[in-house]
């Protein structure tokens, strides 16, 4: 979504109904601040307030997120681009995650990198040396569980046998088999196992 133009569009809206910032932003319960940011592009309407301000400056919601009135003929096509917008916004979203999970693996394994290495070098007794590489393990245990939640929001799980992609339950992740981000599972669709590999999007 365009925030520069949804911004400039609310502050023709508003000019309209003979409203000043802070006029609307009393009816709204809500800072003069707020509806600034709104016109500068800055900010977006929280959603629980959103039909409010749009019955105020008399437009509609879709009105609104296009920045402009839409008429019927275009309307459609609004709509559409919309969905292709939230379709990319998603899958940028899940290309962030996606990287996140690679960092906090890393961090989290580097503390036993690091153990082991300190265990060859100095010279201790066996117990401690496996005390202290034991130790080491703590932040890859407490990081794991959070990693694969991370793998199984972020983009989708392709069946290799018939193509579904789709959103599978976290204990299902969590179990499964996997060799990287590729793991061995039963697709809801065709009901088969098959080792199914991390895509972006759903289509």
């Amino acid at each position: 979504m365009d925030q520069i133009k949804i911004g400039k569009f609310i502050a023709e809206c508003r000019k309209k109904v003979n409203l000043t910032q802070m006029q609307l932003a009393e009816k709204l319960g809500i800072t003069d601040k707020a509806v600034s940011k709104w016109e500068r592009g800055m900010a977006m309407p929280d959603s629980s307030i959103m039909l409010e301000l749009c019955d105020i400056l008399n437009i509609s919601v879709n009105d609104l997120l296009c920045g402009e009135v839409v008429t019927m003929d275009n309307y459609n096509k609004e709509m559409e681009n919309k969905l292709i917008e939230m379709l990319r916004q998603k899958e940028e979203a899940d290309k962030r995650l996606l990287k996140l999970e690679i960092v906090l693996g890393i961090i989290a394994i580097l503390p036993l990198i690091a153990a082991v290495i300190i265990a060859i070098i100095i010279p201790m007794e066996e117990w401690k040396a496996g005390l202290f590489v034991g130790l080491s393990l703590l932040p890859l245990l407490i990081a794991t569980p959070f990693a694969i939640k991370i793998e199984q929001k972020a983009g989708y799980y392709e069946c290799s046998k018939c193509g579904h992609r789709y959103l599978p339950r976290y204990s299902n992740v969590f179990f499964a088999m996997h060799i990287n981000r590729t793991r061995y599972m039963r697709c809801p669709k065709c009901g088969k196992m098959s080792w199914q590999k991390k895509v972006i999007s759903k289509e």
